[in-house]
């Protein structure tokens, strides 16, 4: 078991993307700079940003062709003037007071300022050789991803499974294929993925120096279309061909009757914890690399995780005992002293909290999955990051305007009884959850600035466009919404020392 000192804090879950920008989407740019400052001035000491890895045509973060690279959409157009790759004077803004992202428009937007920047970074390589170099050498996936995106762009960005074989296969047989005329390009994917790693350790170093810690993601499996599986086939359940063998997901419950496929294949642990679980060490020491807390998704899967046989329903899936311990210590080992949390949310059996335990990790309290009276009297979920929602949550005022009359007056006498005489019910439930026991409270935006409808990151389970998009629009408002907390985190005994 490992120790940790206990000490109050206070954390914002603020998506990067949503970042007012002059770029189209919050990127790794002053804007950014400019939130940390806020974001710690307030008294906070976490910002949880969500994965920041490449996208595909969803743009969820969480399904993503890279479990290491990084989404150039992020990259910062002004910084690379400020690198000479590009004049300042040559570039303009992008939907600079949207509040949505729109993601085709951006990435055709910043598209050529790259390739300028690309150009102007070949001609002057000797400044910048020694930097790259090492990147490229740190960079253990670099090639295989530049090599997967050069191909993905070959085919209209088709799965890999829907490559001709040479393609598809690359993997296992380089020599099938000659890449000599392709060099220029798959320089350019890597060319990316050194300004993007360049530009966020340049703003962790910066919240560091702010006293802010970042919070980033892991999604426990790597999707089918990834970068990931198409390169390292054999440490998941796929056939050499990469037809899948077992699909990940979840068993029949109340409310997925049918139970839940995810379209991505199960890890093979076998062959893992043959080689010591070489991809897990890889892609958490990957996220140390800028993250000083590492959030793990499905955490419940270390301990059983649900198989199904591929082209089968879900229900027709079995669960199968984990790798538990053995990950544990692989993933500590590689965290190099970051704090690892645990989404361990619904009803896992008790050896999931057991597990956790034993490593003294952290798991997850959404306080919207028990907003009613009755709930709220019973103890907080212990050892846990309490959270007034997360991303997949409607804001509190969203919530609550949704509850019926009755709900919602009961849920006022509930908090009133307790010192909460706050007009807004959303400024009652936040310091509520600041004055909890809970060693660690994170707020969402949203619901420290009191926002209603439009403003939900996603809607889990469904295709709705919005899903992903929303954005602050400027610095107008919400700053003074995050001060306001100040004096609660204060009281609270949160502020940082």
């Amino acid at each position: 078991m490992r120790n940790r000192t206990m000490k109050k804090r206070a954390g914002v879950l603020c998506p990067l993307f949503s970042v007012p920008a002059n770029q189209g989407i919050g990127d790794l740019g002053q804007k950014t700079i400019r939130m940390i400052d806020a974001v710690a001035a307030a008294g906070f000491s976490i910002w949880q940003i969500l994965p920041l890895k490449m996208t595909g045509m969803t743009h969820s973060p969480y399904q993503t062709l890279s479990s290491f690279a990084g989404d150039p959409i992020y990259i910062n157009i002004d910084r690379l003037a400020e690198m000479g790759l590009l004049t300042q004077s040559s570039i303009v803004n992008c939907n600079k007071f949207k509040d949505y992202v729109s993601y085709d428009e951006v990435r055709q937007f910043k598209e050529p300022y790259f390739r300028r920047a690309f150009r102007n970074f070949k001609k002057r390589y000797e400044e910048f050789r020694k930097e790259f170099e090492e990147f490229e050498e740190e960079a253990f996936w670099l090639e295989d991803w530049a090599v997967y995106s050069l191909f993905k762009g070959m085919y209209d960005l088709r799965a890999w499974t829907e490559w001709e074989e040479e393609y598809r296969d690359w993997p296992l047989d380089p020599t099938n294929i000659e890449l000599d005329d392709y060099q220029d390009e798959i320089l350019y994917h890597k060319f990316l993925q050194w300004l993007f790693d360049r530009q966020l350790r340049e703003v962790a170093a910066h919240a560091r120096e702010k006293g802010l810690a970042l919070m980033g993601d892991i999604q426990f499996y790597p999707a089918y279309d990834s970068a990931d599986i198409w390169a390292d086939r054999d440490q998941y359940m796929v056939e050499p061909d990469g037809r899948m063998i077992y699909e990940a997901g979840l068993a029949p419950d109340e409310e997925h009757p049918e139970g839940q496929k995810w379209g991505m294949p199960t890890y093979d642990f076998a062959k893992q914890k043959k080689n010591g679980f070489r991809v897990w060490r890889q892609r958490i020491a990957w996220m140390a690399r800028y993250f000083d807390i590492i959030r793990i998704g499905h955490f419940r899967a270390m301990d059983t995780y649900w198989r199904i046989p591929a082209g089968k329903p879900a229900r027709d899936g079995k669960w199968i005992l984990g790798p538990r311990g053995p990950l544990m210590e692989a993933i500590l080992e590689s965290a190099d002293g970051r704090e690892i949390v645990a989404e361990d949310l619904g009803m896992p059996r008790p050896e999931v909290a057991e597990l956790r335990d034993s490593y003294n990790v952290q798991g997850m309290d959404v306080l919207q999955y028990r907003m009613d009276t009755k709930a709220l009297k019973k103890p907080d979920k212990p050892n846990s990051f309490l959270y007034t929602g997360n991303h997949d949550n409607a804001t509190l005022e969203e919530q609550y305007s949704g509850f019926d009359q009755n709900r919602r007056i009961g849920l006022r006498r509930f908090f009133k009884k307790r010192g909460y005489n706050l007009r807004a019910f959303h400024d009652m439930v936040c310091k509520y959850v600041l004055d909890s026991e809970a060693e660690t409270v994170i707020l969402p935006i949203q619901d420290i600035c009191g926002y209603k409808g439009k403003t939900r990151v996603n809607v889990p389970g469904s295709d709705d466009p919005e899903n992903w998009t929303w954005k602050l629009k400027d610095f107008k408002t919400f700053p003074q919404d995050l001060m306001k907390m100040k004096p609660w985190i204060e009281e609270s005994g949160r502020l940082p020392e």
